[in-house]
């Protein structure tokens, strides 16, 4: 059986540089690949064309749910740091990276790649998923 990366020289999952393009395809390049893929196939065999198009809205349905995957993962970080964020000025006390127990006054909100961290006031960093407890900062200022 002739596929698409057989007799046509047609490569669906062509790739540069690793990565693969075919959500690149468009409508005409998708009737291209098809009306290739029938013009090379052995008349005495024909190719079954419906397991072809099965198979290509297999691959776009997949390439779909990875780029679902990928916006999803990109929207968890975004509301990750818009919830650190909101601890600006607080005290939390958690863990640090290299399991130390800290606590302080919350500076800073980072991403590093898709990690949220808290800088705390003396300079120590807990991950996002570290904090054990949230406090509201002490009052500031003194009763005489």
């Amino acid at each position: 059986m002739n596929t698409i990366t057989g007799g046509s020289g047609v490569d669906a999952g062509a790739s540069a540089g690793g990565v693969n393009r075919f959500g690149e395809i468009n409508s005409a390049d998708f009737l291209r690949i098809i009306f290739t893929e029938l013009a090379n196939q052995d008349p005495l065999q024909p190719n079954d064309t419906s397991a072809l198009l099965d198979q290509l809205n297999s691959i776009r349905s997949i390439e779909a749910d990875i780029k679902l995957t990928d916006q999803l993962s990109a929207l968890v970080v975004q509301n990750q740091l818009a919830a650190a964020s909101a601890l600006l000025g607080k005290v939390v006390s958690g863990l640090t990276e290299t399991l130390d127990r800290t606590s302080g006054i919350v500076v800073s909100a980072r991403r590093e790649g898709d990690t949220i961290s808290l800088e705390l006031d003396d300079g120590s960093v807990i991950a996002f998923e570290n904090i054990e407890a949230v406090l509201e900062p002490p009052p500031s200022g003194g009763s005489g």
